[in-house]
Order: C-alpha cells, then sequence, then structure tokens
C-alpha cells in the first residue's frame, strides 16, 4: 500500500503518485469547508450474540451510537447521559473523532435513526419517530420499502442542498454485518474481506445470518438498492445513499469516513444510477479510514471490487496515526487488533495531519483524555 509524502497510506484503484497527490490536495483545499455528519442508527441484526464488540452485551449495544454521539460532541463531562459500553478491550474510537473534532474546530451534525430512544444532545430528525431499528437482517425484511425510500429520499434532499463538501461517519452496532449482505446481494464475494469491531471476525456467524437473510428475502434478479437495503440493510444505509448522491449532483467532494460500511454505501449508489453518471460521480468520492483497518489488503480488494464492478475508478485513504508509542493500556489495545475505526476516527485524524497538526499531538490529547473519562466515570477502569 503506496504511502504519500504527506504519511498517509492510499488504497484503491490504480493510479499515479502524482494522481495520489492532486486527490490528497482536493481534500485538503476543502480543509476548513467540510460539514460533518454522524449518523448513529440501530439495526436488531447488532442483538445476535456475539456479532459485534460495540458493546459487551446486547443491552449495551442499544446505547453504544448514543454514548458514541454524546461523547463526539461534548467530550468528557461529568453529567454524561450515556455511559460508554464496557468493552472486552480497548475504547470507543469516539475519543479520537472528538480529540480531533476539537483540533480541527469543526462542529458536527447528529442524525439519529431508529436508536432505540430520542437523544437529550442537538441533532437533526429526518423521521417523525426515534426508537424503531430495523428488524434483524436474517428475516430478509429489514424495514418497509416506503421507509427505505423516505430515509433516502430525505438524504437526497439535505445532500442536494448543501453548498459544501461533507464528511459522512456512523456508529452503527451490527452494521459489518448488514454491509456485508448488501454487498452479497449484489453478487459480490466479499465473506473473507470485511471487517468486524471483534479482534476475530465470527464469519460463520455472519454467513449463517446473511444466508438465512438472503432466501428469506428472495430478491429474485430484478432489484434495485432499496430493494436490497429493505431486506437486508439498516437505515444509516438508505438515508447515507442519499447523502452522498445529493451531494454529488451538487459537484461537492464527499469523505465516507469508515471501512465497509462506507464501501457498502458507495455500491449501492453505484447501482442506484446510470452508467453514464457515474464516472463523474466517482470523481470526488474518497474513503478515508484508519491505519489499524487498513494494515493488510481487505479494505483495497474490498473497493477494487466495487471498482471494477461498476468499471470507474475508486479511492481510499488511511490515516497514519497509531499508538505504538503510548503507554495506556486502551489505545495499545489498538495495536492488537481490539479497535479498528467507527465514528469517523480514520478520517477526523487524516484531516487534522493535513490541517498541520502532528499524529504524536493526536496521540497526546487522546492520552490526557482518557485519564479524565477515567476520572469522572465515562469508562470502566
Amino acid at each position: 500500500m503506496p504511502k504519500s509524502s504527506h504519511n498517509i497510506k492510499y488504497f484503491g484503484s490504480d493510479i499515479s503518485n502524482i494522481e495520489i497527490l492532486k486527490k490528497i490536495n482536493i481534500i485538503k483545499n476543502d480543509i476548513d469547508s467540510f460539514l460533518f455528519y454522524l449518523i448513529i442508527a440501530g439495526t436488531n441484526t447488532s442483538q445476535i450474540s456475539g456479532i459485534s464488540a460495540a458493546g459487551i452485551d446486547s443491552n449495551s449495544r442499544k446505547i453504544t451510537a448514543l454514548a458514541d454521539a454524546e461523547f463526539c460532541l461534548l467530550g468528557t463531562i461529568k453529567d454524561y447521559k450515556y455511559k460508554l459500553p464496557k468493552l472486552k478491550a480497548g475504547v470507543t474510537p469516539a475519543l479520537i473523532s472528538n480529540v480531533c473534532k476539537v483540533l480541527l474546530g469543526a462542529n458536527l451534525i447528529v442524525i439519529p435513526i431508529g436508536v432505540y430512544k430520542r437523544p437529550y444532545f442537538q441533532h437533526i430528525l429526518v423521521e417523525k419517530t426515534y426508537g424503531h431499528p430495523s428488524n434483524c437482517l436474517s428475516t430478509g425484511k429489514s424495514m418497509d420499502k416506503s421507509r427505505a425510500c423516505n430515509l433516502y429520499e430525505k438524504g437526497l434532499s439535505i445532500g442536494q442542498m448543501t453548498n459544501k463538501p461533507i464528511v459522512i461517519s456512523e456508529s452503527v452496532p451490527g452494521g459489518t454485518t448488514t454491509a456485508q449482505a448488501i454487498m452479497e446481494a449484489f453478487g459480490l464475494d466479499v465473506a473473507d474481506l470485511v471487517g468486524s469491531s471483534l479482534l476475530r471476525p465470527p464469519r460463520k456467524l455472519k454467513t449463517e445470518i446473511i444466508k438465512t437473510g438472503l432466501l428469506n428475502a428472495n430478491l429474485g434478479s430484478n432489484f434495485s438498492s432499496i430493494d436490497v437495503i429493505s431486506a437486508l440493510g439498516d437505515p444509516f444505509q438508505a438515508f447515507s445513499m442519499g447523502l452522498l448522491i445529493g451531494a454529488r449532483k451538487s459537484n461537492k467532494t464527499v469523505i465516507l469516513a469508515g471501512g465497509s460500511q462506507m464501501i457498502a454505501i458507495l455500491l449501492l449508489a453505484l447501482e442506484f444510477m446510470s452508467i453514464a453518471e457515474k464516472q463523474f460521480f466517482s470523481e470526488k468520492v474518497f474513503v478515508i479510514t484508519t491505519g489499524w483497518l487498513a494494515y493488510d489488503e481487505s479494505i483495497k480488494k474490498l473497493l477494487n471490487k466495487v471498482a471494477n464492478k461498476h468499471k470507474v475508478k475508486l479511492f481510499g485513504f488511511a490515516s497514519g496515526l497509531n499508538f505504538h508509542s503510548s503507554m495506556i493500556k486502551e489505545l495499545r489495545d489498538y495495536e492488537k487488533g481490539y479497535v479498528k475505526e467507527g465514528v469517523g476516527a480514520g478520517a477526523l485524524s487524516l484531516l487534522v495531519h493535513l490541517k498541520g497538526f502532528k499524529y504524536e499531538e493526536i496521540v497526546s490529547e487522546c492520552e490526557s483524555t482518557i485519564k479524565k473519562m477515567k476520572d469522572v466515570g465515562q469508562i470502566s477502569l
């Protein structure tokens, strides 16, 4: 995986070093203009035992997205409402995202969709209700098609109205499983490539759930992206596909801040548009993730599968942030693979670096913040 002079790793379609630098400069030139969206969403797929490490049990996973958003917005506070779920190791990537948000001076726009309860913090409501996560994908009917259409249209409208480049990030427990289901529905062989929040991905369990979902969905041979989301997806995917397409229709740069979940959004968007639109659409869309997720070739292979299917070039970058030097166990756990990505951590840390900060400054701020988090009981000791 080539590394640019900016200490940023590139993955994606084959392009020259000069083209890589041009793509980095597109991002760098927009660095003070980005709108930052954090979509938090719920799927009952996350309630399956052993499917996700985003919370130590099914009940804790119901508040993971709310806790991530609260922390990303407000940082360490004594009167927090949602305690960050206890993990087997590591700490939520919302820590990195909050630190980087502050260094960037960025305002975060939170959009909750089906997150079990109404958040108290500032957010944008795109549905009339808060507490309806999508069904488990194994049912083959994750949500009504009308709901998926409405979420797509809402995202499309917001995207088309934007006059700034955007960053799309997420916190969706169970989201890598719905992402894998989406890609498999479109015929991509990705079972060994899609990541997981767990140190050892539960590949057999995911395969069984997705196989059941595909059988129950009975999609046939003529189906759309909306059909697939309705059958196997989650609310984040429906809304974000619209937001992505809308922003590109307005010719705005889009950063998809994450890994396999963002590649699934790219696939859904490309499946949804005409051949004539695809090349222009792809030119200023970037998947940006962490080095922990991009340490092997899996994410590159995923992105290339989508690019090859639609005969376009797709571009990805990985942040150079690491915690090798840290003496704090929860941060060193990232280097062991216990936590890899989430809440836009990779993209935000890369943007901070492009703005002129050293990665070491991010590490130092993360260390200071995690000590404060322990002092106020915001995470378990």
